[in-house]
């Protein structure tokens, strides 16, 4: 265990207080965005703060945010980071969300040293932790539970036991471990004659995921509804909650978008909501900030029914929305990071529960690198500019900044932007401006999914379920990239062109030659798609051009083309254009005859892709050189296997001069610890291998080429083969 401080305290010896905490010194047990919410509180209140880090954070935002920061080997190595809180003189550590932030032994540990423990006591996560006790123990409370039965730890029910138990409660059935969460084990069952195999499936992989194989089954609720509840606790006894979180837009059990209040409940099912929500948290003994989460759904009659789903013992990723919203004898706003410190320094809650209301409306969405139009795979690469919204209603809670990398070695979620508004349609209305103003350069993210997702008319209405985003998902984004963009890339590529006056006529770049200026051809590709040709000729100062975007697989040649000023080659009328770049060279502002659009622009050098972005839309392009076009042997192109996302080559199963059929798999990358296997598209040999295992690849990096069997081989009747267009059609 490494403990080594990265630099001292600015002011050493000093701390802060705020008002009954006193001086104290807190050490965040996190990183990115939940270390960098937490830290800021810290400096309103005037506490010191200190960060742990490893290698891969050393430089990150929240590692720079600290008084003070001491290096570990892994962010769940409870001892070294109790070590790291004494070496600093800190008294409290706040654990954040995730890793180690509902871990009953961190916080004994914490206790042992000497040390506050930011959250509830060790017994309140144990109970909460394993869902069946958790169950037990608020149903005795009188909460309402789902029916269902449970498993004994380390005593599976047999085959026939197992089935009549799920006889008595009814299908459909939903399994899930009793030890985990994050949807990991779970399984929907709807039959009986999947009962037995799914629960096999299940127990291996709770075991393989939390190491208990312990199950909990329980009656699947068709179209529910994720509501949770944020409840206050402190050590005097007093208990209350402040409202409502609806969580209903998912994917893969993952939240995607949270909002309070939640639109579906009235005030009298938000005060009875509220009422099981403190019942749960007085049922095992609860203290500080925790969530109790229900599943709720509304019958044919319009009645509401809920019950206990689980209990989280830490701050929720989407508290923001709830300090939004919440008002304390009539001023909104709260800071849960600032009462988590106060009832851990032994302070009793600052207000009651007839003092909560709540003013307007809050939306949150999450920013994933991800890309969302292709099953939401993993992404990652430099952030080679960031550009986040800000403005009156509008929050980011980000972990990110330009200069860093986003990699595979974490949690894909960057940022939360959060709105309020005084009703629900503001809120709404405000949050698509804000994503909109979201620009990330050098990573694939969900920016533009948000905003289709939101206006979705099953959104837009309230009509909310955990099925909407795999059920009725949000339109696809449009197929391909637009025409201006590329329309955009090439002129601002012509701008790398552009130098000061020469007094050498033919020295200066603008295709100038004896009988008419020349077209300059851009051979433009994006990820996933066909190259592009843009055309794009001189017409008059610096920066005013005709561009003729001509469309995927046209052959650029040398320029020399019959095109004139009227007509590009495919006939159409080139569009006159004025580009021109700010004085950064950050921003690309383009103006046709019918529209002006300022586009943020970067270079990535790793890559030699160009990336442009407006309006919460984010597009890469590559420029590859004129000959890629001529080359003769059109098949070849075919079997180029990418990499679909940035990650790292765990294996190559083939060798070159290896006879693979189409669906082999070829190579194993791995992003965001998920494993994805890129398979041979076609049937022939390999002739390339370009990586090894280990190797890191940027997204749409070449990974093997495969030779394809010629026509005769593949079709001995000689019909013609499959060409390339159709094939990447």
């Amino acid at each position: 265990m490494t403990t080594t401080p990265s630099r001292t305290s600015t002011e050493p010896g000093t701390a802060g207080t705020a008002d009954g905490l006193g001086p104290t010194t807190v050490l965040v047990a996190n990183r990115g965005e939940i270390a960098l919410r937490v830290m800021r509180t810290l400096r309103r209140t005037g506490l010191r703060s200190v960060a742990v880090y490893t290698d891969a954070d050393a430089a990150s935002p929240h590692t720079l945010a600290a008084d003070e920061a001491y290096r570990v080997e892994r962010y769940l190595d409870a001892d070294a980071i109790v070590a790291a809180a004494l070496a600093s003189g800190a008294t409290m550590i706040h654990p954040g969300y995730g890793f180690l932030s509902e871990n009953a032994g961190f916080a004994r540990a914490c206790t042992d040293a000497g040390l506050v423990f930011v959250g509830p006591p060790a017994a309140a996560i144990e109970a909460m932790g394993d869902k069946i006790r958790a169950k037990d123990t608020v149903a005795a409370a009188g909460v309402p539970v789902l029916g269902g039965f449970t498993e004994k730890p380390g005593q599976p029910l047999p085959d026939d036991e197992l089935l009549r138990a799920a006889a008595e409660t009814g299908y459909p059935l939903l399994i899930k471990p009793s030890a985990g969460g994050g949807g990991k084990g779970m399984r929907a069952v709807h039959a009986p004659e999947a009962l037995v195999a799914d629960a096999a499936a299940a127990r291996r992989e709770a075991l393989a995921s939390f190491g208990d194989a312990t199950l909990l089954v329980e009656k699947l609720v068709q179209r529910p509804r994720h509501i949770e509840v944020q409840v206050l606790a402190d050590a005097h006894g007093n208990v209350l909650h402040l409202g409502e979180r609806e969580c209903s837009l998912q994917r893969r059990h993952q939240k995607v978008v949270e909002e309070a209040p939640s639109p579906l409940l009235s005030e009298e099912q938000r005060a009875t909501m509220g009422e099981a929500a403190v019942a749960a948290a007085r049922s095992c003994g609860y203290v500080g900030a925790g969530t109790v989460e229900f599943i709720a759904e509304t019958g044919a009659d319009g009645e509401l029914s809920f019950s206990f789903l689980e209990m989280n013992t830490r701050l929720q990723v989407e508290h923001p929305v709830t300090e939004e919203v919440v008002a304390v004898r009539g001023e909104r706003g709260v800071d849960l990071v600032e009462l988590q410190l106060r009832v851990a320094a032994g302070e009793p809650l600052p207000f009651t529960q007839e003092e909560v209301s709540w003013v307007g409306h809050a939306v949150e969405t999450r920013i994933y690198a991800e890309d969302a139009d292709r099953g939401f795979l993993p992404s990652g690469g430099p952030i080679l500019a960031l550009r986040e919204p800000s403005g009156p209603g509008v929050r980011v809670d980000s972990g990110v900044a330009e200069g860093g990398a986003v990699t595979s070695d974490f949690d894909p979620m960057l940022a939360k932007v959060i709105t309020w508004g005084a009703d629900r349609a503001g809120a709404l209305r405000r949050m698509d401006a804000a994503l909109g103003s979201y620009t990330l350069l050098g990573c694939v993210t969900n920016t533009a999914y948000l905003r289709r997702l939101l206006l979705h008319p099953r959104v837009v209405a309230g009509d909310l379920s955990t099925d909407l985003i795999a059920q009725d998902p949000p339109p696809a984004a449009p197929e391909g990239v637009p025409e201006e963009v590329y329309a955009a890339a090439a002129v601002d590529h012509q701008l790398d062109l552009e130098g000061p006056p020469s007094p050498d006529r033919f020295a200066v770049p603008d295709g100038w030659r004896m009988g008419g200026p020349a077209w300059t051809p851009w051979r433009l590709r994006a990820p996933g798609h066909e190259a592009t040709v843009v055309r794009v000729r001189r017409d008059g100062a610096a920066g005013r051009y005709l561009v003729s975007v001509e469309g995927p697989g046209s052959e650029p040649g040398s320029g020399t083309e019959p095109v004139t000023a009227e007509h590009g080659t495919t006939g159409r009328k080139p569009v006159r254009v004025h580009a021109r770049r700010s004085a950064d060279g950050t921003r690309l502002t383009v103006t046709t005859p019918d529209r002006t659009r300022t586009y943020l622009r970067a270079d990535d050098p790793a890559t030699a892709h160009r990336w442009l972005g407006a309006d919460g839309s984010a597009w890469t392009l590559h420029e590859e050189p004129v000959t890629a076009a001529l080359r003769e042997d059109d098949a070849a192109a075919d079997g180029t296997v990418r990499s679909p996302m940035p990650g790292t080559v765990l294996d190559v199963p083939v060798r070159v001069g290896q006879e693979v059929t189409a669906g082999t798999t070829l190579v194993v990358v791995e992003a965001m610890k998920m494993e994805h296997s890129v398979a041979a598209p076609v049937d022939g040999t390999v002739t390339t291998v370009a990586v090894r295992p280990g190797s890191s690849v940027p997204m749409d990096a070449v990974l093997v080429t495969v030779d394809p069997l010629t026509a005769s081989a593949e079709n001995p009747a000689g019909a013609p083969s499959t060409s390339t267009t159709e094939e990447q059609r």
